[in-house]
C-alpha cells in the first residue's frame, strides 16, 4: 500500500488532453485488471509511490503506480499533459513518467533525476523539464532536445516566449545568477557561465 501523500500535488492541464487522472491517496484495496508500474523493475515502487487511475479516451481505464523519487516538497509531484494529447506525464518525486494512454505499455522516464520543475508552454508546443544544471525539451514527436550545461548548480527560469525561454544559473566563480537565453527551437542557449 502507498504511503499517504505529504508532499503538493500539482494537476497541470495547459495542453489539451484527451484523457482524465485521479491522483489517489492511496493503491485501492481491489486492482483493476489494467495495471502498470513505471518503472517495472525498482526495488520499493511502493513506498511513496504516485497511485493514479487514468481513464484514456478510447480503452479501458488502468492504474498507474509511478516509483517515487525523493519524498520532498523541493522537487515536484502531479500530473501534466503533454503536447501530444494522449500522453501523460506523471511526477512521483521529481522522476518524471511520460504514458502513453493508449498503450500504457509504451512509457518513458525522463532522464533527469531529479527533475526540478516542469514548465508547460503551450505557445511552442513544449513541454519543458528543468534539472539542477539543463534543461530538456519534450514535444508531440516525444524527446526534441536537451541544453548544454546552463549553471554550476541550480536554474532559475523566467519568461518563455514561443520561441525563447529565459534563465539564470550560478556561476561559482563569482558566486552570483547569470542569465542565459534558450532557443525553444533547437535548444542552444546564449550567455549563462563559463565552464
Amino acid at each position: 500500500m502507498a504511503l499517504t501523500r505529504r508532499v503538493p500535488v500539482t494537476a497541470d492541464r495547459s495542453f489539451p488532453a484527451s484523457w482524465k487522472a485521479e491522483v489517489l491517496a492511496e493503491r485501492p484495496a481491489i486492482l483493476p485488471r489494467r495495471h502498470f508500474v513505471y518503472p517495472a523493475v525498482v526495488e520499493e515502487v511502493e513506498r511513496g509511490a504516485l497511485e493514479l487511475m487514468v481513464r484514456p479516451a478510447e480503452g479501458e481505464a488502468f492504474l498507474a503506480t509511478c516509483a517515487l523519487g525523493f519524498a520532498s516538497p523541493a522537487v515536484p509531484t502531479g500530473v501534466w499533459s503533454c503536447p501530444d494529447a494522449a500522453m501523460v506525464c506523471a511526477v512521483a518525486g521529481g522522476y518524471a513518467y511520460m504514458i502513453d494512454t493508449r498503450s500504457p505499455e509504451r512509457w518513458q522516464q525522463v532522464g533527469y533525476r531529479p527533475v526540478t520543475e516542469v514548465r508547460p508552454i503551450p505557445a511552442a508546443g513544449l513541454l519543458i523539464f528543468v534539472s539542477f544544471h539543463s534543461v530538456e525539451a519534450w514535444g508531440v514527436a516525444g524527446r526534441l532536445w536537451q541544453t548544454a550545461r546552463l549553471s554550476w548548480e541550480g536554474l532559475r527560469l523566467g519568461e518563455a516566449t514561443e520561441t525563447e525561454l529565459r534563465g539564470w544559473g550560478w556561476e561559482m566563480r563569482t558566486d552570483t545568477e547569470m542569465e542565459f537565453v534558450v532557443d525553444l527551437r533547437t535548444g542552444k542557449h546564449t550567455g549563462g557561465p563559463a565552464f
